[in-house]
């Protein structure tokens, strides 16, 4: 270990292509919030998953505040514009769109850019229905659209213990936080560390 130590603060072993490879390494994150209103007569779709309700959320697309959640938290770390600003709720184009086509979207402007998810952490705030049953197979379904293992993709449901709107069942929110990482190779020098390399 003092010897990883030493090598890192070590300028001599801090070249220009070193540095360079080490900022093309480091991690980005977004974070990425979304809520709707639970109504009658409406699907209850999160994660792209169907949930068993008696209500859904109201929203011009399917309203699936997860992925939604998720896709701004993407669109946050690559530095992209915003869900709002890319799938305008007043465009009849993205009138009750399907939100994996929006994720999808998202993610090749993402890799685009020369980046790819790494994990991803997803909070659902909802008093009712109890989740439970569903969080496997919404991080499944997650993981799937956006090209990563299950295991790196986390979903947990929280209530909001009786407070607020979401508390008293009106409505539901997700939480998401996205860790991208840079796969483009750093300029022809490539720097071999286990884990991230520490940034300049």
């Amino acid at each position: 270990m003092a010897n990883r130590k030493s090598e890192i603060g070590n300028p001599g072993h801090d070249t220009a292509a070193s540095r360079a490879g080490r900022k093309l390494a480091v991690p980005r994150v977004g974070v990425g919030y979304d809520i709707h209103r639970l109504v009658d007569g409406r699907p209850l779709i999160l994660g792209g998953v169907k949930i068993d309700s008696p209500r859904g959320l109201l929203g011009h697309s399917d309203a699936d505040v997860v992925l939604h959640a998720v896709t701004d938290a993407l669109c946050g770390a690559a530095g992209l514009p915003d869900i709002g600003e890319l799938f305008p709720d007043n465009d009849p184009r993205y009138k009750d769109a399907d939100s994996r086509t929006l994720l999808a979207d998202v993610v090749q402007r993402v890799r685009a850019a020369g980046y790819a998810a790494a994990n991803i952490d997803v909070i659902v705030h909802a008093e009712r229905p109890k989740l439970s049953p569903y969080k496997r197979a919404i991080a499944e379904s997650i993981a799937g659209l956006v090209g990563l293992p299950p295991e790196l993709v986390s979903v947990k449901a929280k209530t909001n213990e009786g407070l607020g709107p979401i508390g008293q069942g009106e409505a539901m929110a997700c939480t998401a936080v996205v860790m991208i990482v840079d796969f483009r190779p750093a300029l022809d020098a490539a720097v071999s560390c286990p884990g991230f390399p520490i940034a300049d």
